[in-house]
């Protein structure tokens, strides 16, 4: 029993594993490696906490900060609204989009150069293709006031708006329903 206790105590003893020891050399021991694991993924998720934090920022920068945020919404509210506008009053989107054919030629110039810094690159031949449609617009401009004119003689609150005139060949014409030769059939078959 000695000899046994000895060489357990040999292999064992002394606070030591030596089984355990020999067996490390060639393979890793799985609850270290999970310990270590645990502190590496809390160190990199304190270094990245570090990383995210905000600075105190001033009244300055909180309102150009809100400032900045304002130009896309803006933009796209503001085209939703002009599709409503074309709704709720085509004549009043009409005058006012004839007022935009108008704008002379350096001013879109100037908002293309706002609005691709702003928003990013733009292609300089679609910008060019749509300056010279612009310059095509300005070409129109008798037109333009024509159309205005027209509008505005149109409107709902002009009186005799609706009046067909003197036309009567108009006025029985829209009293007499059409002929429709597939009822007259349906009727001559129903014996009416």
């Amino acid at each position: 029993m000695g000899l046994i206790s000895g060489v357990l105590a040999l292999l064992f003893g002394g606070g030591r594993n030596a089984v355990r020891e020999t067996v490390e050399i060639y393979r890793e021991n799985a609850e270290s490696r999970a310990e270590r694991a645990t502190e590496l993924q809390s160190q990199a998720m304190t270094q990245f906490g570090r990383e995210f934090v905000v600075p105190q920022k001033g009244l300055f920068d909180r309102v150009m900060d809100g400032v900045n945020r304002l130009p896309r919404p803006a933009l796209a509210l503001g085209t939703l609204g002009l599709f409503v506008a074309a709704m709720v009053d085509p004549l009043w989107f009409a005058e006012r989009m004839q007022g935009i054919a108008l704008v002379p030629e350096p001013l879109w110039w100037l908002l293309g150069v706002i609005v691709s810094f702003y928003f990013g690159a733009r292609h300089q031949s679609k910008m060019q293709d749509f300056q010279r449609d612009i310059g095509a617009a300005m070409q129109r401009l008798p037109t333009v006031m024509g159309n205005i004119e027209t509008v505005r003689v149109m409107r709902s609150d002009s009186p005799g708006v609706a009046d067909p005139g003197p036309d009567a060949n108009l006025i029985q014409n829209a009293s007499r329903p059409d002929a429709n030769p597939a009822l007259t059939d349906w009727r001559k078959l129903r014996g009416l």
